[in-house]
C-alpha cells in the first residue's frame, strides 16, 4: 500500500461495466409490489420473508438480555400495531413518531407504522425537549411512542399528542392519560392487510440539520428502496450469507436507512447493540454474532485503534468488508483496520435527502485511494461544480452536486414548510467541496456551509446558538466544529455575556447543561470560550469561517 492505493474486490463486477449498462428496473423488480400500482414498505421488510424461518433482528440488551425475532413473529406483532393505529384514527400519511432506544419495539412500530400505510418519524433518544417539539410540532404527528427513560422530555412540551409508553420493567409506571404499549398490543387482532402506496408516497420523516435556520424536514418516498437497495448490496456489498451489523442509530437517516429498512427488504438478518459504544463491546458483538459485514461512524474505528493493537489482535475476527459514513475517515485509521482486522474499510458519502451517493464500493470493483470518498453509486450521476456552478472537468474541485436528470434513483422532493431549496437548475448543491480525480474518484476537501460532523452526527450550528440564547445570561454565540482527533470535530461556542455575568468555568458549565437538557447530548458545546464580541459581515451576519480559521491555527 505503499502507493497508498487499493483495488476493489475483484470477485466483484467491474465498476465502469455495471454503470454502463445499470437499469432501475433490475433494482426496482427485486420488490414484490409495484411503484406505480401498488406497493407497501412493511409486506417488502417483512412480509415477504415471513414464510422462511429467518431471523430479522438479533438484539443485545444494556443488562446482558438478548433476544432474536423471526420475521413471522415480527409479522404478527406490526400487524397488531397496524390495527392499533387504525383503531386510534391514524390515516395513510398520517405522521407516528418515535423515541426508542435500540430496542425490539423501535422496529415494531416503525413497521405496523409503514404497515398502516403512515409515516414514521424518528427521534434520536439524545434529543432534549427543545429539539423533541420542533421536531413533533413540524411533523404534526398523531402519535408519539417512547420509553420511561425518555417519557419526562415530553412534560415541557406543550401540545404533545399522545403518548404511547413501552415499559421495560415491573417497576416502571404508565401514566395517566398515557398508552401502554404492551396492554395496547395484547388487546388487537394479528391480521391486518398492508396499505398499499406508490412510489411517491413518503414512508418516512426525518429532520436534517441546516445551518441559516432551524432543522428541515425531509419527506422520503417509498421509492426511496431503490437506491437504498443498491447500497446494501454494491455499496456494502451485503451477501446473503453475512452477519451485518450496522452501529448507526435509528434515529438518523444512517441507521434508519441501513440497518432498518435496507437489509430487511434484503430479507437478511439485522443486530442491534443497545448499550454505549465501547472497543470491548464492539469485539465482543464480533465474536458472539460472527459479524462479517460492518457498517459504523468514523469515530468507532478511531476509538478501536486507540484501544490498542492488542485488544483487537486477540479478538476472533471474521469481519470480511466494513464501511465508514458521516465523516472523512482518515488512511491511518483505514490502514489499522485492515492490518489488525483483516478487512478493507470503505469510506461512503451522502445525506438524509439522498441517501447515499459516493461510496468505495465494496460490491463493485474499482480503484481506490485511501482516504477518499471513492466514486458515483450507481443511479446516480455526482458532479463537481465551480463557483458560477459549471461542471469542473477531473483533476479540478469545487462543490459536490448531482446532475438531477442523468440520477435515475434520485428521489428528494423538497423541504417541508418552505424552507429554501438546495437545487440549482439541474443540479442538487450538497453544500460541501471534493476534488475529483481523474480517475473519477472523489476526495472530501470540507463544508461550503457551517454543518459540524461531530461522530458522525450532523449538527446545525444555528440549533446550539439558539437553544444557547435561552438563558438569561448570554446576548449571543457562534457555535463552529474545532477539529478533534477522535471525533472529527466537536462543539464549540464563543458566547457573548450580558453585562454583570462573567465567564467562569460554573458559567461554561451551566450552559453546557442547558444545551444538553434542551436540544441534545450529542450536539452540546464541549467548548466554550467567552469572547466581548463576535467577527460579522457589514450586514451583520456572524463570520463563523473567522472562527473556524482560528481554531484551525492553534
Amino acid at each position: 500500500m505503499a502507493n497508498n492505493s487499493v483495488t476493489g474486490d475483484s470477485f466483484s463486477p467491474d465498476y465502469e461495466g455495471f454503470v454502463a449498462t445499470f437499469e432501475p428496473a433490475d433494482i426496482t423488480d427485486l420488490l414484490a409490489g409495484d411503484l406505480e400500482s401498488g406497493i407497501n414498505v412493511c409486506y417488502e421488510a417483512c412480509d415477504r420473508w415471513a414464510e422462511f424461518d429467518r431471523v430479522a433482528l438479533n438484539w443485545e440488551g444494556n443488562d446482558g438480555d438478548s433476544t432474536s425475532l423471526n420475521f413471522d413473529e415480527l409479522q404478527e406483532s406490526v400487524a397488531r400495531f397496524a390495527n392499533f393505529l387504525i383503531a386510534r384514527g391514524v390515516e395513510p400519511g398520517d405522521q407516528v413518531a418515535c423515541m426508542l432506544p435500540r430496542i425490539p419495539e423501535l422496529f415494531i412500530v416503525a413497521l405496523g407504522t409503514w404497515r398502516a400505510g403512515a409515516v414514521y418519524v424518528p427521534l434520536f433518544t439524545a434529543f432534549g425537549p427543545k429539539a423533541i417539539e420542533y421536531r413533533l410540532e413540524r411533523s404534526a404527528a398523531k402519535l408519539v411512542v417512547t420509553d420511561a427513560i425518555n417519557r419526562p422530555k415530553l412534560d415541557e412540551i406543550a401540545d404533545a399528542p399522545p403518548v404511547m409508553l413501552v415499559t421495560r420493567s415491573a417497576g416502571e409506571d404508565v401514566r395517566v392519560g398515557d398508552i401502554d404499549f404492551a396492554q395496547a398490543m395484547s388487546e388487537q387482532p394479528t391480521d391486518f392487510g398492508p396499505v398499499m402506496l406508490t412510489g411517491e408516497d413518503p414512508f418516512i420523516m426525518m429532520f436534517t440539520s441546516g445551518t441559516v435556520g432551524s432543522a428541515k424536514g425531509v419527506k422520503v418516498p417509498v421509492r426511496a428502496l431503490a437506491d437504498i437497495i443498491v447500497y446494501m448490496r454494491y455499496g456494502i456489498g451485503l451477501r446473503d450469507d453475512d452477519r451485518f451489523w450496522n452501529m448507526a442509530d435509528p434515529g438518523w437517516a444512517y441507521g434508519l436507512f441501513y440497518a432498518v429498512v435496507g437489509p430487511l427488504v434484503l430479507g437478511q438478518t439485522t443486530h442491534f447493540y443497545e448499550g454505549a459504544f465501547s472497543p470491548e463491546s464492539c469485539y465482543q458483538m464480533f465474536e458472539q454474532y460472527g459479524i462479517t459485514a460492518l457498517v459504523s461512524a468514523p469515530t468507532a474505528y478511531r476509538m478501536m485503534m486507540a484501544a490498542g493493537d492488542e485488544l483487537a489482535d486477540a479478538c476472533d475476527c471474521r469481519l470480511r468488508v466494513a464501511c465508514s459514513g458521516g465523516e472523512p475517515l482518515n488512511p491511518e485509521v483505514i490502514s489499522w483496520i485492515s492490518e489488525h482486522l483483516g478487512c478493507r474499510v470503505g469510506d461512503h458519502y451522502g445525506q438524509t435527502e439522498v441517501g447515499m451517493v459516493i461510496c468505495n464500493h465494496h460490491g463493485l470493483s474499482h480503484a481506490m485511494r485511501l482516504g477518499s470518498m471513492g466514486r458515483a453509486v450507481p443511479g446516480f450521476r455526482m458532479v463537481i461544480l465551480d463557483e458560477n456552478f459549471e461542471e469542473v472537468a477531473p483533476g479540478g474541485s469545487g462543490q459536490i452536486a448531482i446532475d438531477i436528470a442523468n440520477s435515475p434513483l434520485y428521489h428528494f422532493q423538497g423541504y417541508q414548510g418552505g424552507a429554501e431549496s438546495p437545487l440549482h437548475g439541474d443540479y442538487f448543491l450538497t453544500g460541501d467541496t471534493a476534488e475529483l480525480g481523474l480517475d473519477g474518484i472523489f476526495t472530501f476537501m470540507g463544508r461550503a456551509d457551517d454543518v459540524i460532523l461531530s461522530a458522525g452526527y450532523r449538527i446545525g450550528p444555528f440549533d446550539v446558538e439558539s437553544c444557547l440564547i435561552e438563558h438569561p445570561a448570554v446576548v449571543e454565540s457562534a457555535v463552529i466544529g474545532k477539529p478533534d482527533e477522535e471525533r472529527g470535530e466537536i462543539v464549540k461556542a464563543f458566547v457573548v455575556l450580558r453585562a454583570g455575568y462573567n465567564g467562569s468555568p460554573q458559567q461554561a458549565d451551566e450552559l453546557r447543561q442547558l444545551v444538553r437538557r434542551r436540544l441534545s447530548s450529542h450536539s452540546y458545546p464541549r467548548e466554550i470560550e467567552f469572547v466581548d464580541a463576535l467577527p460579522k459581515t457589514p450586514s451583520g451576519k456572524v463570520q463563523r469561517f473567522i472562527l473556524r480559521s482560528k481554531e484551525v491555527g492553534r
